[in-house]
């Protein structure tokens, strides 16, 4: 068992999320026990991951997408069964959002350009004034399926191909989630291929006329892998009991 503010101090000053602004409220969302002996971790805040937390004994769920995304919100509906189960259950929330995109280490995004062997990485992708992806290049040329495979292999997903590139794939940025907007940051830096979580109906002729590779992993799948990292991190930190909960979702 730790005490909560432990293991809150640790994650605030490890990602840095003080100085990282953010629509999303990054740290402790909703206050349960103070002493933690399990912490599960997860993508979203859901019901479902939170039924499932308490029965795997959880003090504390850990998410990426957490319930407080900056305004007042009025505990109705949904939002109320959701905090209400946490409440009643004595369980802490923990959401990190830009913080978990960005960072250099366990970040999403440098979990998924590392999966590829990228060399010579450097920020990529600017989002409301925060960079917040990697590009790199790869360590030989590769076709648009064996990046493929490899990032479906590591992220347990099916990626959306977007093949209007170069069949020699050497240059690739990622920014994971909801990022399809940035592709044209990815053409104005000519980047072979561009991945990222989720696309839209834009996407395709960006792709074309711009002459680059898509994936898209899906939004969930593709933040995943930081999720993962910062679990192994704590379980190495901290005198916990560490689980990952997978609630599968497609988009």
């Amino acid at each position: 068992m730790v005490n909560c503010e432990d293991v809150l101090h640790f994650l605030d000053t490890y990602l840095n999320s003080a100085q990282i602004p953010d629509m999303s409220h990054n740290g402790l969302q909703v206050e349960g026990t103070p002493r933690v002996g399990k912490i599960v971790f997860g993508v979203s805040a859901s019901l479902a991951l939170f039924r499932q937390a308490k029965e795997a004994g959880a003090d504390m769920v850990l998410v990426h997408h957490g319930l407080l995304w900056g305004q007042e919100q009025a505990v109705t509906g949904l939002f109320k069964e959701r905090v209400a189960f946490l409440l009643k259950n004595d369980i802490n929330l923990v959401a990190y959002h830009l913080p978990l995109d960005k960072h250099p280490v366990v970040g999403h995004n440098a979990c998924l350009i590392r999966a590829l062997g990228a060399q010579r990485e450097q920020p990529f992708g600017v989002y409301h004034g925060q960079t917040i992806g990697f590009c790199g290049v790869l360590p030989e040329p590769q076709t648009l399926d064996q990046v493929a495979q490899t990032l479906e292999a590591y992220c347990q997903t099916k990626a959306v191909r977007l093949p209007f590139g170069t069949n020699r794939i050497e240059s690739v940025g990622i920014v994971s989630g909801g990022a399809y907007s940035m592709l044209p940051q990815a053409i104005e830096k000519h980047l072979d291929l561009y991945i990222t979580g989720v696309l839209d109906e834009p996407a395709q002729e960006w792709c074309r006329e711009g002459h680059i590779n898509c994936l898209a992993l899906g939004h969930y799948n593709s933040e995943k892998p930081g999720v993962l990292a910062l679990m192994e991190l704590i379980a190495k930190r901290f005198d916990v009991q560490t689980e990952f909960i997978d609630v599968p979702n497609p988009l």
